[in-house]
């Protein structure tokens, strides 16, 4: 087959295992960055031309699009789908993925257990919200916030309603949510292969941060997931339609509460806290999706 791995930066670990999985395998990995990729949308015959040339016999992609692209880069899968190239990663399960507030309703709606979030259109009851949500200390997160940035941990009530009409006299969007203190600055990540959980790493904030994002100096460790949390993981993937996804959940005193679910998880926390080849399951699910038809829309 060959294999085309959406991507801006060939150097990146996630997409270097990737195009090694592919080789492994005996099929033929390319890079193409999809901001370089023209779409030529016609009745019959939709089309990608990159740098200028016609991309022709691609059998599947593997979408790595980052956040700050999703309009352009989601546009560029749902091309390469209307032309008959099976994708790792849906389309449209990108832009639920992306879109945090649709998501959170998506999983509210599944019944899986989360911290307690408030949204509003830049409503003036702060008190009110931040009441909702249970008090200080809360959280609050950029809707269009990406590792760890733009979330914003506010420890008293004072400082909570300061930060959000902060916020909202700049337009911000912003999501205000529950602090599980008992989570103690740590998450968990369960990474999800064609519903399946091939990896589980516990992420740990360095001192003094509760943001555990391995981007912001967090450390990952090996961690053997619950039957609970297991569970939680994969119907979160499916709930949003995910073939592949990193699901971020908190460990608390009712039981696994989601944070995110993200449609292009990295490759290297994963892979060098459980030694495991997930890159290989990426592509062994890749595989399986040329011989298999395309499944039904997720109802929105």
């Amino acid at each position: 087959m060959k294999i085309a791995i959406l991507s801006r930066n060939p150097k990146l670990y996630s997409t270097r295992r990737l195009v090694e999985a592919i080789e492994q395998r005996g099929h033929q990995a390319i890079v193409l960055d999809h901001l370089r990729c023209d779409l030529i949308i016609e009745q019959g015959d939709p089309h990608i031309l990159y740098k200028g040339e016609r991309l022709t016999d691609i059998d599947a992609v593997i979408p790595r699009i980052g956040a700050s692209v999703t309009f352009y880069g989601t546009a560029v899968v749902r091309q390469f789908e209307m032309m008959k190239v099976k994708s790792a990663v849906d389309s449209q399960a990108i832009v639920r993925s992306r879109d945090k507030l649709r998501s959170l309703q998506i999983l509210s709606r599944a019944g899986l257990g989360m911290p307690k979030t408030a949204f509003t259109n830049y409503s003036k009851e702060t008190s009110e919200l931040v009441k909702e949500v249970g008090g200080a200390p809360l959280v609050i997160k950029l809707l269009e916030g990406t590792q760890g940035l733009g979330v914003v941990l506010a420890e008293t009530k004072k400082a909570s309603e300061s930060v959000i009409e902060a916020f909202h006299n700049l337009k911000a969007r912003v999501i205000v949510q529950e602090f599980i203190s008992e989570a103690g600055g740590a998450d968990i990540r369960a990474f999800i292969v064609n519903g399946e959980v091939v990896g589980a790493m516990k992420r740990q904030g360095k001192e003094g941060e509760f943001r555990s994002n391995l981007h912001r100096g967090g450390k990952a460790t090996l961690i053997k997931l619950t039957r609970q949390e297991k569970a939680a993981a994969l119907l979160a993937a499916k709930s949003l339609g995910l073939g592949i996804a990193g699901v971020d959940m908190l460990q608390s005193k009712r039981g696994p509460l989601i944070l995110e679910v993200n449609s292009s998880p990295g490759l290297e926390g994963i892979e060098k806290a459980t030694q495991k080849d997930i890159a290989g399951k990426i592509i062994e699910y890749v595989e399986s999706l040329i011989q298999t038809k395309p499944k039904k829309r997720i109802k929105e």
